[in-house]
């Protein structure tokens, strides 16, 4: 059991070309994390940004760790990943859709005394205002996600493909992940649903993003996502 008072947190930021939004991101992030009182880090991955992406993370004083080029987010997690030295970990994504603020949202969740979790998920879909932030083809996409889910790996989530987690060290020490882009979330989550590990979601909130564009490509992306789900079900 974790120790409240003891306990250190990683933040993992992957970043690709998003100088328009990370530092305002990063200065939140370490705004919260100093509030809980608790040893962190913060860790931007940069994913081959031909922006100022790089050089916001160190002004920002984050750890910056670079893929060189861009690898996709699956790579830059998983290089994260190996950096990170906090028991628990945080992955947000650096577009500002998320809010640092809701940070202590799911670090409550596992840090609970009277609740065996292993991985809380930040759903966007929890509630169901989430739905009006997405477009229609997404959230029909993100649906379908979870019905596959559902169905091979025997457990209904609201939102399997969120970026905004909190993960326990340990269980991520006990993956072995591949995934280069963005069927990184769908191999964490079937995996470690493989493994019975407990998951958890909360709600969190959702706000579309205000600068650059996203990089999901909808349909190849969800192919990729679906065909991930299906291989750890078949192949473990």
């Amino acid at each position: 059991m974790l120790d409240e008072k003891e306990v250190s947190f990683s933040v993992v930021v992957p970043a690709f070309n998003e100088d328009g939004s990370l530092e305002s991101i990063l200065q939140r992030t370490h705004s919260v994390l100093r509030s809980l009182g608790n040893p962190y880090e913060l860790i931007v991955v940069d994913d081959g940004s031909t922006d100022r992406t790089a050089a916001i993370a160190l002004s920002c004083g984050a750890k910056l760790v670079s893929n060189g080029e861009n690898l996709g987010k699956g790579s830059a997690l998983r290089k994260g990943f190996h950096q990170a030295s906090g028991q628990v970990i945080v992955t947000l994504d650096g577009d500002g859709e998320n809010k640092p603020e809701e940070i202590p949202r799911l670090l409550d969740a596992i840090m609970s005394q009277n609740d065996r979790v292993d991985v809380v998920i930040g759903s966007r879909f929890a509630e169901k205002t989430g739905s009006r932030c997405v477009s229609g083809l997404h959230f029909v996409g993100n649906s379908i996600i979870n019905v596959t889910m559902a169905l091979l790996l025997g457990m209904r989530l609201t939102d399997s493909q969120s970026g905004f987690r909190a993960l326990k060290r340990d269980v991520l020490k006990d993956l072995t992940l591949k995934s280069e882009g963005y069927e990184i979330e769908a191999e964490m989550t079937a995996r470690m649903l493989k493994k019975g590990r407990v998951i958890k979601e909360v709600p969190i909130t959702y706000t579309q993003r205000s600068t650059g564009v996203s990089k999901v490509v909808t349909f190849k992306d969800g192919f990729k996502i679906l065909r991930t789900i299906i291989q750890v079900f078949l192949t473990e």
